[in-house]
């Protein structure tokens, strides 16, 4: 696919932004739907490829495989990715063959090859999306480039932005940058760590990931979660994959209370069984705390150490800091929306925007993927199932 680059890419007819899982999940099935679609859509990312942020995340962790069975993945056929590891069934871990992140990242290589996508990501950062009137599409701004015209865009960029306790902000002192960081700027690889004091706060599978990856750089960890360690297979029963749950969703014409389903549905982090395991075998060895009802209410940074004071009383000194708390998902802070926000005002329910059963947002052409979309797709927006789930919505 031949996709003209700079300022001479000036009309197109879809714009993807984002050119992670989500995106790629929607170029082949948009592929499968009509073959003439092919070099209709430019995908735009900063980093000019496919899935890097995600590969960055799963090596910055150190996260051997993934959460959701072999079946979920971008490729249209679900059987693929088993057909892919034929003769490497070692990397399809138990229990529902969880895909190993090596065998994933080549089975993507392999279908981005095989539907000719290669080419289709264009290496830009969208910083400003401007619906045109009289239905001429959208005016996209680029960092350090000319604005493009399309007929459509589809947002698929991202799963929200990174969620700090109110605690961090009330912090007085000043602190080394390094010492306080959210699980997304956290690369264990880049870590020296023995004899370290980390505190890891949260108890979603990521908290897990980087106390694992710290212990067995020889720190000392403290993970320390809010309510009781959630011990769960995947992050959303798996019957909302499919009619079982779902029915009942999209029957519900009350978007307050789909919301509150989607936050029963998720119920905070979990930990797999797997993970979990590991954490305790830590803790017997003595290289793991794991601290239970309990969290930070104040934090300061003194005489170069971190003094913890929690609400049931107790103190900690430490290191580093480490925040597994999550990203929050809210269409009003979102930046590139804010235009469309103003130009086509819709309903929306903390922070998710009402779309149409096509995902589309009210009054224009443009489409929600991801966590944003969740009021249309359910709890597993965010997830692979999810962005299959989201493409056979969204029409060519």
């Amino acid at each position: 696919m031949n996709i003209p680059s700079g300022s001479r890419l000036e009309k197109i007819d879809i714009a993807i932004v984002g050119a992670g899982p989500h995106a790629l999940t929607l170029a082949t099935h948009l592929l499968q739907k009509r073959k003439e679609m092919q070099g209709k859509f430019v995908v735009f990312d900063p980093s000019g490829r496919w899935l890097s942020q995600w590969s960055q995340q799963f090596a910055a962790q150190e996260i051997l495989h993934l959460r959701s069975p072999a079946v979920h993945h971008p490729d249209p056929d679900p059987y693929s990715l088993r057909r892919f590891a034929q003769n490497r069934s070692q990397e399809l871990f138990p229990p529902y063959d969880l895909p190993g992140t090596k065998l994933f990242e080549e089975f993507c290589q392999e279908t981005i090859a095989r539907w000719q996508l290669e080419n289709a990501v264009i290496p830009a950062k969208v910083t400003g999306i401007e619906s045109l009137s009289g239905s001429r599409g959208f005016r996209l701004e680029r960092e350090g480039d000319s604005a493009v015209i399309a007929r459509r865009v589809v947002m698929a960029a991202g799963g929200g932005r990174p969620s700090f306790p109110d605690w961090v902000q009330q912090i007085e002192t000043d602190y080394p940058r390094d010492r306080l960081c959210h699980s997304q700027s956290v690369d264990l690889r880049q870590l020296q760590l023995r004899g370290d004091r980390i505190l890891m706060i949260g108890g979603g599978l990521t908290s897990g990931h980087l106390a694992l990856g710290a212990t067995s750089r020889g720190a000392r960890v403290t993970l320390m979660v809010k309510r009781r360690l959630q011990e769960k297979l995947f992050d959303a029963e798996p019957g909302w994959l499919g009619p079982k749950y779902l029915k009942g969703f999209v029957a519900e014409s009350d978007w307050s209370r789909r919301w509150e389903l989607i936050q029963q549905a998720r119920n905070g982090g979990s930990m797999t069984p797997e993970v979990a395991t590991r954490l305790r075998r830590e803790s017997r060895n003595g290289n793991l705390v794991i601290q239970e009802e309990c969290q930070v209410v104040r934090a300061s940074w003194n005489s170069g150490e971190w003094q913890i004071v929690c609400n049931d009383g107790t103190n900690y000194t430490c290191d580093r800091i480490w925040l597994a708390t999550g990203t929050k998902v809210d269409v009003t802070m979102d930046p590139l929306l804010a235009q469309v926000l103003i130009s086509h005002p819709i309903p929306i329910v903390n922070g998710l925007p009402v779309l149409d059963e096509h995902l589309r947002w009210p009054g224009c052409e443009l489409l929600i993927m991801g966590g944003l979309a969740a009021l249309q797709v359910g709890p597993v927006a965010r997830n692979l199932s999810g962005a299959r789930m989201a493409s056979d919505r969204i029409q060519p």
